[in-house]
């Protein structure tokens, strides 16, 4: 069965942008994102960048930082064009990640916010043995991700929170569990694995490389 994914659909970007701001929590899982990558670090890689957002808050206290940004949605990455033009620290790549990653060097930290859950889950490991791969000694991953309720009950108190109760489900979203995922990544060998911030379908999954 192929797939489908709404992300290369402008309204359906649009629609999201426009209710992005107002997900419910949201700005606390990133504020625990944004604690757990260094200011020191030198090199950023943002997977499913988006317009950009998570990035241009890790660049607030990291306005230095070289990093990579890829999306492959044409109207994330012209937002994200707009949201960095003129900075010669961002790099802008059209990729889709259900295809393996380019070569792009070592990073201190690799980042992802609500962007992961769109790939089978097949991809979804190999992807993180991919980012495990390209974190630089002392790296440290964190995936800001959109992941299953362990009820139909819990998914419906999630749906009624964030506004979109009466819409049907996205059926770009292919959402796991969170324990799965942190066992993946501790057979990866990545450590000091943890949901370091959960609320309802919004979890912060974390890990790092010795």
């Amino acid at each position: 069965m192929t797939q489908t994914n709404l992300w290369t659909n402008a309204d359906h970007v649009l629609w999201y942008l426009a209710k992005a701001d107002k997900i419910p929590h949201r700005t606390e899982g990133e504020g625990v994102l944004l604690e757990q990558v260094p200011k020191t670090v030198e090199r950023i890689l943002d997977l499913g960048t988006g317009d950009g957002r998570l990035l241009g808050l890790l660049k607030i206290d990291r306005p230095q930082v070289q990093s990579v940004a890829i999306d492959f949605s044409p109207t994330m990455l012209e937002a994200a064009r707009q949201r960095f033009a003129g900075d010669e620290t961002v790099e802008i790549i059209a990729h889709n990640l259900d295809e393996p990653l380019p070569a792009l060097g070592q990073f201190d930290a690799v980042v992802s916010s609500f962007a992961i859950h769109h790939l089978t889950h097949d991809r979804k490991r190999s992807l993180y043995e991919e980012i495990f791969s390209l974190l630089a000694p002392g790296g440290v991953f964190c995936n800001l991700e959109h992941v299953a309720s362990p009820t139909q009950n819990l998914h419906d108190r999630f749906r009624q929170a964030i506004g979109i109760a009466d819409e049907p489900d996205d059926p770009s979203n292919i959402l796991l569990d969170v324990e799965t995922q942190l066992k993946w990544l501790r057979e990866i060998c990545f450590i000091d694995v943890d949901c370091y911030w959960k609320w309802l379908e919004l979890a912060l999954l974390v890990g790092c490389v010795k």
